[in-house]
């Protein structure tokens, strides 16, 4: 019996456990991925911590995995072994329900998320759903490929739906896991990039990201900035921060959008005037479907955007969750299996 090693929450508020268990065999319609690199992601904490409705235990967590597939299961025609694959939060849509029967398989009613509702990536290999899978090209290695099948997708996928057209002012409103990501997204689209952040300690690296201009909101009012510029046609809000987030709404031009993807509890507070009079709007984005989330690693691929990462391997879980939980990283956290 063949055996591998599995990084497991036995219950909700566990510390995480090294297991052997028996090297899986996919079923119907599903691979098996030998796990090359995986992210480890802030909403991991909702499975560690047992946050999650319906949670069953031990599970094992990670939805930015990135591999290779070793073997198929029956009725699996689009992957073969070899292929270079990566699966994120969106696990598998249903295909029955609504949305789906629209095409819209982000907001499935029977969404499967990966290391939710299945084992996930603190493993050495996973089985995972065809539906769930992203090919990954050649020119990205697998810690790149990894934190770009969340941070990366979901910003990506924002932003091209957002509205803005090169040449418009686009903010991203925070320079950390997924804003770091979002400003080279918005510098590839061709947008006039502004960075809001804290600190004139960021401001280097704004450029360096590809921002046209940074804006200190711990020195200066953000929102008047933007407005100086002719208002934002996006913010792009990535810090999960409602006071920051309201704090720049009053940066939006006519027919500006906040566009919410740092996820927070805290409710953002907005003037019905002020969305009244410029038509302004706040609306969110929950990420991307496989296809997204292809599209994301193929145009990352194509243009240089690429992840900061910190790597560490498997055995080292426990040292490498607390860097990212501390939001001590720059930027993103990946377990590389090596």
């Amino acid at each position: 019996m063949a055996l591998m090693t599995a990084i497991q929450i036995t219950k909700g508020g566990d510390d995480f456990t090294s297991v052997q268990r028996e090297i899986p065999t996919p079923g119907p319609g599903s691979v098996r991925i030998r796990v090359e690199a995986c992210g480890i992601c802030h909403s991991d904490a909702m499975v560690k911590n047992g946050q999650w409705p319906g949670l069953e235990y031990p599970r094992v967590p990670g939805h930015e995995v990135a591999g290779v597939i070793d073997k198929v299961g029956d009725g699996v025609h689009t992957w073969k072994p070899g292929d270079r694959v990566g699966i994120g939060w969106h696990g598998r849509h249903c295909t029955y329900c609504t949305p789906c029967r629209r095409g819209d398989f982000v907001t499935c009613e029977n969404l499967r998320i990966t290391g939710f509702s299945f084992d996930g990536g603190y493993e050495q290999y996973m089985i995972a759903p065809e539906r769930g899978l992203a090919r990954i090209p050649d020119a990205l290695s697998p810690t790149d490929a990894a934190p770009l099948l969340c941070a990366g997708v979901t910003t990506f996928n924002a932003l091209r739906h957002s509205g803005a057209l090169p040449g418009d002012l686009v903010a991203v409103q925070g320079i950390g896991g997924l804003g770091h990501l979002g400003v080279q997204f918005a510098r590839a689209f061709g947008y006039h990039v502004v960075a809001i952040s804290n600190g004139s300690d960021k401001a280097e690296l704004a450029a360096r990201l590809g921002a046209h201009r940074y804006v200190d909101a711990s020195a200066v009012d953000a929102a008047a900035e933007l407005k100086k510029l002719g208002g934002a046609k996006v913010i792009l809000a990535t810090a999960p921060s409602a006071k920051a987030m309201t704090s720049v709404l009053g940066g939006l031009g006519v027919d500006g959008t906040l566009l919410v993807v740092g996820a927070t509890w805290e409710p953002i507070s907005v003037s019905p005037v002020l969305l009244i009079g410029g038509r302004r709007s706040v609306k969110g984005w929950p990420g991307g479907s496989s296809r997204d989330s292809e599209d994301t690693l193929n145009f990352s691929a194509l243009h240089g955007v690429r992840p900061m990462i910190e790597t560490f391997p498997l055995a080292d879980v426990a040292a490498a969750y607390e860097r990212m939980i501390g939001n001590k990283a720059r930027f993103r956290v990946v377990l590389a299996m090596g």
